[in-house]
């Protein structure tokens, strides 16, 4: 396997932590297992649910056709997730989105505008 780009880095980490705050926030009662994610990025705390989601977004992100003039998801002129995970990357990006902003991650406004 080759290794990962600055980009894919960030957009890794960056999918890991939405998905890590709406696990923790939907799914609160459920058995968690730690996730690692790819080339030492750390590790999530996630349900089997949110774990089988961040499989499948590590697995896209990396295969990305487009690397080179890579625009955000939501901006692509292709969509890599199927219809299914697509609509459960919208749920999850607006539900973590708004609680990050309140937490004062003022960072990740400008993912979530853009």
């Amino acid at each position: 396997m080759e290794t990962l780009t600055r980009n894919q880095k960030k957009d890794i980490r960056l999918i890991a932590k939405f998905v890590e705050v709406y696990c923790a926030g939907k799914h609160a009662a459920a058995e968690r297992s730690n996730f690692m994610l790819p080339e030492g990025l750390g590790e999530r705390a996630l349900c089997p649910e949110c774990t089988e989601f961040m499989k499948y977004a590590v697995t896209k992100r990396i295969k990305c056709p487009l690397e080179a003039e890579k625009p955000s998801c939501k901006h692509c002129r292709i969509h890599c997730y199927a219809a299914p995970q697509r609509q459960k990357v919208r749920e999850i990006m607006a539900w973590s989105g708004r609680r990050l902003m309140m937490r004062g991650r003022l960072d990740y406004i400008w993912h979530y505008f853009f």
